[in-house]
């Protein structure tokens, strides 16, 4: 597939002359998953802001679809991208239909209001994130999985074929985690193209067709997650020392750290049936 995000020599500071991400390219392809990943402070929030206009380049640049983002009216950039921040909050009493409304704004003008078509969309919206009973709720009275949901369909109601999302699973349960993953998934099989920085590897590999891996600003690796997921690259990217198997459930790379307490027993690695198995050997058993 032809890029349909390219990113050129990108790079990234705020107030300061500090940069954060430096001299960055990557391409992104069209109707793909990506996921970003790295330590706290290696610059994923930061080029997410970057890609959506938030944070104006020091040097680069980055282009949708062949345009330098800089140069669009930002009305036609809004109606192209949408970003989902991390941890957004609702003003108090906003419902959820409300807030899902937000997201038609970019397609509104002092000619053309509200109409039956953006009421539509919204219903949709709801409809798509399983929320169309809590139509009527004020956002501050869901639960950390439902809010999500509700701020993934504002940003559908938008109607962008780009979704930038910082952090969506941050401070949700295991369930709420896959829950929202699950509906990016859905959206993703229907063509939007999702870039979105994770912390858990495992879900970055379960989920994304491309991951991205920074440290420092750059790229350290890129690929999919059979690329990048290896015992080195975790080393390199986050001093981590980690054994990298099969997942029993999508057979995709998974992330195992050792720590101090797994590094004072010994384990090895038995293959079973074709995956890869981590047996702890206790000393007892040796000396036996």
């Amino acid at each position: 597939m032809n890029s349909f995000i390219h990113i050129e020599n990108l790079s990234l500071s705020y107030d300061n002359d500090l940069m954060i991400v430096h001299q960055l390219n990557l391409q992104i392809s069209k109707g793909t998953m990506t996921a970003l990943v790295g330590p706290n402070g290696c610059g994923k929030s930061t080029l997410l802001r970057g890609l959506s206009r938030l944070l104006k380049p020091k040097q680069g640049a980055v282009y949708l679809d062949g345009q330098n983002i800089h140069a669009m009216k930002a009305r036609d950039l809004a109606q192209q991208l949408g970003i989902l921040p991390q941890s957004p909050t609702a003003p108090e009493g906003l419902t959820v239909h409300e807030l899902v409304a937000q997201g038609r704004y970019p397609h509104q003008s002092w000619f053309q209001q509200w109409s039956h078509n953006d009421e539509q969309i919204v219903q949709e919206a709801l409809v798509t994130t399983n929320l169309t009973m809590f139509a009527d709720h004020p956002v501050d009275t869901l639960s950390g999985g439902q809010r999500q949901r509700a701020w993934v369909a504002m940003a559908l109601a938008q109607q962008t074929d780009v979704l930038l999302l910082d952090e969506p699973t941050t401070y949700l349960d295991l369930a709420y985690q896959m829950d929202v993953l699950d509906l990016l998934d859905d959206l993703n099989a229907k063509g939007h193209t999702i870039i979105m920085v994770l912390h858990d590897l495992n879900q970055a590999a379960r989920y994304a067709d491309t991951i991205v891996a920074l440290r420092g600003g750059q790229i350290v690796a890129q690929g999919t997650p059979e690329q990048v997921m290896t015992v080195e690259n975790i080393l390199q990217v986050f001093g981590l020392q980690a054994e990298v198997m099969t997942d029993p459930i999508t057979g995709t790379p998974m992330c195992v750290p050792i720590g101090r307490r797994g590094s004072r027993r010994k384990t090895r690695l038995a293959p079973s049936n074709g995956r890869y198995l981590l047996t702890p050997v206790m000393h007892e058993l040796e000396r036996s």
